[in-house]
């Protein structure tokens, strides 16, 4: 009886690490149990021929792991370049969009000699495009460490590309996301480079229009900024006599008249101070401007209107 339960146990044991040891191999080297689908290929070649393979049927989990060994194993090869660009597409497959950027952008800063350096300035372009059109700072359960990806992407492709295709349209779009922001200053000057650094660029007109647009952004009201408010305007005026057929010229023309109501406006309220000060003949120049200047605007029936008051205080 105890040879049989020794027996059975055997049989027992030796099923057990059958099943155990069903995905690995004994290496007689190293006298170790290793799996294949772990171990790393004998060369990088094939490591990458395996990794592609599970990225091709979707396994990105495996296949993340085998294009990560093989960028452990075989650090400098040519392949360790395009396994990196390989991490880079499954994390945008993933909807990770943040960290394929900063997967794609590795391969720039390791690889440069790569063949996809090109395809990748695109690729962060158009995820760059993608924040700026609104996508969430979470991804994928992930929050942003930044306000807007898109600012650091759109810049990322300018100094990858500092005259490539691209830059221009990312300086541009840079612009754009940081006037959404309310940054105006930072705004004018990433305009003022698409002008200076790309002045051949189909952005040229445009960013010229943004730059008076921001601008009138700063004067936010009458008696914030009247300075800029002026420049504003003058800006805008630039505009239209440098391209008078432009599309953007009919929005510089509403621009400008938004800009003369905010100019009277503001010499309206100096005259009510002149006026409230007993400072009449102040007040009376003011008043008579805004006629004389703004003739269209209902700040000129408003500074009538007060005239007509004072004369008869007389």
């Amino acid at each position: 009886m105890r040879r049989i339960l020794i027996i059975l146990t055997m049989v027992f044991f030796s099923l057990s690490v059958t099943q155990a040891y069903s995905y690995w191999l004994w290496t007689p080297k190293t006298g170790k149990w290793t799996n294949p689908k772990a171990a790393v290929k004998s060369t990088p070649g094939e490591q990458l021929d395996f990794a592609k393979s599970l990225y091709d049927q979707n396994n990105y989990k495996e296949a993340k792991d085998a294009f990560r060994r093989l960028l452990k194993s075989y650090t400098k090869s040519l392949e360790a370049a395009e396994s990196q660009y390989y991490l880079g597409l499954i994390a945008e497959a993933q909807g990770n969009l943040y960290g394929a950027y900063q997967e794609y952008q590795k391969v720039i800063d390791k690889y440069p000699f790569s063949e996809r350096i090109q395809e990748i300035i695109e690729r962060e372009y158009k995820i760059a495009e993608k924040f700026m059109g609104g996508q969430s700072r979470k991804t994928k359960g992930i929050t942003l460490p930044i306000e807007n990806p898109s600012i650091e992407i759109f810049t990322t492709v300018i100094e990858n590309s500092t005259y490539g295709s691209l830059a221009s349209s990312a300086q541009y779009k840079l612009g754009l996301v940081l006037k959404g922001l309310a940054r105006y200053y930072e705004a004018e000057e990433a305009f003022n480079k698409v002008i200076s650094n790309y002045p051949d660029s189909e952005w040229v007109e445009a960013a010229k229009f943004q730059i008076a647009s921001c601008r009138a952004a700063v004067s936010r009201s009458p008696d914030y900024d009247q300075g800029a408010t002026k420049e504003a305007k003058e800006r805008f005026e630039t505009f239209i006599d440098e391209h008078p057929y432009a599309d953007l010229s009919g929005d510089a023309k509403k621009n400008i008249a938004q800009l003369k109501e905010k100019e009277a406006e503001s010499n309206y309220n100096i005259g009510r101070f002149y006026e409230k000060q007993k400072a009449d003949e102040a007040a009376k120049v003011y008043y008579n401007g805004i006629i004389n200047t703004y003739s269209n605007s209902i700040w000129a029936a408003k500074a009538l209107e007060r005239l007509q008051i004072m004369e008869k205080k007389k």
